[in-house]
């Protein structure tokens, strides 16, 4: 069964108001046509046969009036009638053009199946859009066609009376229409006036010619049907050519100018819908891109590129049912318009619906061409309310199936790596690294939640060397001492003694895990005052690397923070993920160089020697801009090259190794280190650690932090370090976090190891005064081989 007309039915809850508007409308049409229509009863015998011809030729060209499919709600059909009705207007007053009319729409009504209410409103709607044209003419001299030539003011009279029935009625339509459906008034009029314009501006003002030609002879009245036609097939022809422009002239599914169309008109009615409680109230655009189809172009070529695209439409318009919408986008991109959704469910089922579809390979020229799908969804309401954000985050769902591995990915704001939050962010960073402050190492006061140093007095000492009050640290003052503390209390010392040797602590405070000279993570750390900018300002943290054998400290491993005015402390791993997608990480390079290397000689000017650590990314290997960087702010600071270590990971090498070895190479002969870090998280080969010049690997956290209680990870790291070790490397365990991974670290012969079982990372000033407490944290004994796990027999 066919479902009803919706232009026949009334929304729930609109048909009080609608109503009252509709029996206004047609009192008002009574009013102002009913002294024409009872004078008609007299003019009748004396009307000429022109007007009977005019009469009978609209009642039969609107029995097949042109219906523009598509259309929205708010325009309406081509009715040719409007040009004899009009003529009628003008030769022989309002009576018989209300008559005439009235007789073309009840004729109209009963062949396109409106309903009764429908019928009288039509009738109404241009009764009174008559009498508004009729008012016109009677501003004029008299009887327009009562004889004589036309003057200028007649002219004038018929223009303006088509305008005041174009406005009546077409603000009537656009009203019903609001109405009923709910919809703004403006924008849905908006898209309706040029094509209302272009027909029925055209058959009004066909209508004086009408009329000087029945005046002439009512011969010549059927003649008008060869214009008529004209009008008809203009219409016809404006309609297809938009309908052509919103086809894709491959596949012959909708483009992306007819999607858009869809999901706006969607939208429009789920809104409504969800503004009356109604059900069903979502949309959901999916959004398909071909897995393997560049591949099929570059070896068989375009042609049958073409034909596989096409089998792909026919194969989607199989799975896809009315009344959703399959659209092709431009080259292997479809969408899929699905509306009446409860929930997400629904619209996953699609998908799956058209992954299994597309899964079946494609017989092309006895080739079986396997292609499949990644399809991204973005729901209405809740991942946008326009067709620009439910288009850029069903995008961003695909992209993210395509990474994850997956066929089918719903929008979340964490796959969104160009939200406007994080566009936000970076402008910010981008901000601060221009206009901002030079990146400073901290204000040096004590970390809140770390007790002060106090002195055997009870005074508190301070925690860094002073700063000069006009904002510059004084480096240069302490060029030839080393800060120590000058604390010489003997129980001061003892409690520092027993905070470093993790045996003695536990027999002190077995209730507390032992961390020596415990430093508050970045996140504890006092707000940075900022350099009178919005965007914060950034810090270097610096994390201790311990000798494990000696306990002495041998480096510090560079670390990036950044204390956002309104976020508070950006998290580390999403400041970099934010910088890496843009030149912005340019210019965080550049800074994080030019302060690790000053600082690095602030530290030699007071006779600290160590070596310090600065990850670099990617897009900073692909350059040799680095190297060049590098290179030349050594030489400016005065620092020895091997004072510098750069950290690169697997994923970097594997980006790009010829240009990435490269800009190593590079380094390398400069003299800096070069460290391979979060080894055994990427896919590195045995050849590239073979071929790089590398002089120190990195055992990945993960595996560190899990190997106390997993024998894998046990083994894991134990294997590195023999590995690292054989092939003249030292070997670093990152994520030391109690005294047991410390020891099996030990027993296993790893070189060197940072965490929080030795320090969180710090500014440099509370860097230079937890060095001065420090004392060396040495294993007692030979290997505590008793507490490594070890993989038992399978």
């Amino acid at each position: 069964m066919a479902s009803p007309d919706p232009r026949n039915l009334v929304p729930p809850g609109r048909t009080a108001q609608f109503s009252a508007f509709v029996v206004a409308v047609l009192a008002v049409a009574v009013l102002l046509s009913a002294d024409s229509l009872v004078a008609l009863a007299g003019l009748v015998p004396e009307l000429p046969p022109a007007f009977w011809t005019m009469a009978m030729l609209a009642v039969a060209c609107d029995a097949r009036p042109f219906l523009p499919p598509g259309r929205r709600p708010s325009s309406s059909a081509v009715f040719p009638s409007t040009c004899f009705t009009f003529a009628i207007l003008l030769g022989w007053g309002l009576g018989p053009a209300v008559v005439v009319q009235a007789v073309t729409v009840l004729v109209s009504g009963v062949r396109l199946r409106h309903a009764p209410w429908r019928t009288a409103f039509n009738a109404g709607q241009y009764a009174c859009s008559l009498a508004a044209a009729y008012g016109i003419t009677r501003l004029g001299p008299g009887g327009v066609f009562h004889g004589g030539a036309l003057g200028w003011t007649d002219i004038a009279v018929i223009v303006g009376a088509g305008v005041a029935w174009f406005v009546v009625n077409y603000g009537l339509v656009t009203a019903a229409v609001r109405l009923r459906f709910g919809e703004r008034w403006w924008p849905d009029a908006w898209r309706g006036l040029p094509f209302e314009l272009l027909s029925t501006g055209s058959l009004l003002l066909l209508a004086p010619v009408l009329v000087t030609a029945a005046r002439a002879s009512a011969a010549l009245v059927p003649l008008v049907l060869v214009p008529l036609f004209a009008v008809y097939r203009m219409a016809r022809l404006t309609v297809e050519q938009h309908q052509l422009a919103a086809l894709d002239p491959l596949t012959g599914l909708p483009n992306r100018k007819a999607l858009l169309a869809e999901v706006n008109e969607q939208v429009y009615r789920h809104a409504e819908r969800a503004a009356r409680g109604e059900p069903d109230a979502r949309l959901a655009l999916l959004l398909i891109d071909l897995d393997r189809f560049k591949n099929v172009n570059d070896a068989l070529g375009h042609a049958v590129g073409d034909r596989l695209l096409v089998e792909v439409s026919a194969r989607l318009t199989d799975v896809v049912e009315p009344p959703q919408m399959v659209a092709r986008l431009g080259g292997d991109e479809f969408a899929i318009v699905m509306t009446g959704l409860t929930d997400v469910a629904e619209a996953r089922l699609l998908a799956d619906q058209v992954v299994r579809a597309l899964a079946d390979p494609v017989p092309l020229d006895g080739l079986p061409l396997d292609v499949g799908g990644s399809i991204g969804i973005a729901l209405y309401p809740e991942h946008g309310e326009d067709f620009a954000t439910l288009m850029r985050h069903a995008d961003v769902a695909m992209y993210d199936a395509k990474h994850r591995n997956d066929t089918v990915a719903v929008y979340t704001a964490e796959s969104d790596h160009n939200s406007a939050e994080r566009l936000g962010l970076l402008a910010d960073l981008r901000r601060v690294l221009e206009v901002g402050s030079p990146i400073r190492a901290g204000d040096g006061d004590p970390p809140a939640g770390e007790p002060p140093v106090r002195g055997g007095d009870g005074a508190m000492l301070p925690a860094s060397p002073p700063v000069d009050e006009r904002g510059g640290d004084r480096w240069w003052s302490r060029r030839r001492r080393r800060p120590s503390l000058a604390i010489h209390d003997d129980e001061l010392i003892a409690r520092i003694v027993t905070g470093a040797d993790p045996i003695l602590r536990r027999a002190g405070r077995s209730d507390r895990p032992f961390r020596p000279n415990p430093v508050p993570p970045a996140e504890s750390a006092p707000p940075v005052a900022e350099p009178g900018g919005a965007a914060g300002e950034i810090t270097m943290y610096y994390q201790p690397q311990i000798a494990i054998a000696t306990g002495e400290v041998v480096g510090v491993e560079a670390l990036l923070r950044w204390r956002h005015p309104r976020r508070g402390m950006v998290d580390p791993e999403e400041l970099i993920r934010v910088a890496e997608q843009s030149a912005v990480m340019r210019l965080l390079t550049r800074r994080v160089v030019d302060d690790v290397v000053e600082q690095i000689a602030k530290w030699s000017a007071t006779g600290l020697t160590l070596r310090a650590a600065v990850n670099v990314s990617v897009r900073d290997l692909h350059t040799g801009e680095i190297a060049d960087q590098i290179g030349d702010r050594l030489t400016r600071f005065g620092v020895a090259p091997d004072r510098l270590q750069l950290e690169i990971t697997e994923g970097a090498l594997m980006a790009d190794p010829r240009r990435v070895l490269t800009t190593i190479t590079r380094l390398h002969r400069i003299g800096v280190g070069i460290a391979l870090d979060d080894f055994g998280t990427g896919y590195s080969s045995l050849q590239h650690l073979r071929r790089l010049p590398l002089s120190e690997v990195k055992v990945d956290r993960s595996f560190v932090l899990g190997m106390a209680e997993d024998t894998d990870d046990a083994a894991i790291v134990r294997s590195t370090i023999e590995l690292g070790r054989a092939l003249g490397l030292r070997v670093v365990a990152e994520g030391v976090e109690d005294e047991r991974t410390w020891r099996m670290l030990h027993a296993a012969g790893c070189d060197a190891a940072q965490g929080w079982f030795y320090a969180r990372p710090m500014p440099a000033e509370d860097l230079v005064a937890w060095l001065a407490r420090y004392r060396p944290l040495r294993p007692i004994g030979g290997p505590d081989e008793a507490g490594v796990p070890r993989r038992h027999a399978r």
